[in-house]
């Protein structure tokens, strides 16, 4: 291929996708990806999946903090389309209006559903049942261009981000793989997106991530599904954080009357919470200063619950 390519893309969802273009032998001139961070508690100056991938091929690299004030490394390669893949900032018009093939978007979600950086965690949080992935051309607003292509994935009771990501990410790359050639050859069509169907998937913030006990064992068991493995679901006891990482639930209204967020159930192997409509069991967990594991092994050592009291 003569096309100068230049991939943006951050996360694991990106990774799949800058592989494909690599083994069917795109010309990639070029990758972006968000800065390098400081990782866990010893804080571990750690490159994204994208980043170490593209030192494979020793093609040239930019991490920029903030792309819309410093694109023009971008520029300078030539680029005759640039590809994004949760890449995790919005590009500059400078950069959307340059390439002769323009700039295209491979999202997680199916558009004009869950516009923004969060869609996975969003559609299991708000109990979907599919998802999807959209290709799609990028406009100067928030993935609002024209779809090109889309294919459904259906989302499972057993599905976490973690493992939705994953097989979205195979989806992604395999969508863009059969539709790039009809990009290049002029012979797709695209279609505008429905305003009228849009809903957004913004970033999760700290309050997003905290279990609210008030709402039902199924809602509650979305949330935690849906901060699976990244950034994860919160509540606390005597003072102290909680990560709840896994569970299920049950409807039973035997427990009607007890304050929700009361622990109703304890013994080895389960803690059961009082939610709305009845039960949810926490199966995996981490202490505040401890590291992740199931209720069973934590159960085996010292455990601070007690029956009856309540989560903050």
């Amino acid at each position: 291929m003569k096309e100068r390519i230049v991939f943006m893309g951050t996360s694991t969802f990106s990774l799949e996708v800058f592989k494909m273009l690599i083994k069917e032998e795109y010309r990639i001139v070029g990758v972006v990806t968000q800065p390098d961070k400081r990782v866990g508690r010893k804080k571990i100056l750690t490159m994204s999946e994208v980043k170490e991938e593209a030192l494979k091929y020793d093609i040239p690299i930019i991490q920029p903090t903030k792309i819309k004030n410093d694109y023009q490394a971008v520029l300078d390669l030539k680029p005759d389309m640039i590809i994004t893949a949760a890449y995790g900032q919005i590009i500059p018009k400078a950069l959307l209006d340059y390439p002769k093939y323009g700039c295209i978007n491979v999202h997680a979600s199916l558009l004009p559903k869950y516009r923004g950086g969060a869609p996975v965690h969003r559609c299991i949080i708000n109990g979907e049942n599919i998802t999807g992935v959209t290709i799609m051309y990028m406009a100067e607003k928030m993935d609002a261009g024209n779809i090109i292509k889309q294919e459904v994935v259906p989302i499972y009771d057993e599905d976490n981000v973690g493992i939705l990501y994953d097989r979205l990410s195979v989806v992604g790359a395999s969508l863009l793989k059969k539709t790039l050639p009809s990009i290049f050859n002029k012979t797709n069509q695209s279609i505008p997106q429905d305003e009228s169907q849009v809903s957004y998937a913004y970033n999760l913030t700290r309050e997003d991530e905290k279990i609210n006990w008030n709402l039902t064992g199924k809602q509650v068991n979305n949330q935690v599904r849906g901060t699976n493995p990244w950034p994860g679901s919160y509540t606390t006891y005597n003072n102290k954080t909680v990560k709840i990482w896994a569970g299920s639930y049950q409807v039973d209204d035997y427990y009607d009357g007890i304050e929700n967020g009361t622990i109703i159930e304890l013994h080895k192997g389960t803690i059961g919470v009082k939610v709305a409509d009845g039960i949810y069991f926490i199966d995996e967990l981490q202490i505040e200063g401890k590291k992740k594991m199931s209720v069973k092994d934590y159960m085996n050592g010292h455990c601070m619950f007690e029956k009856n009291t309540m989560f903050d």
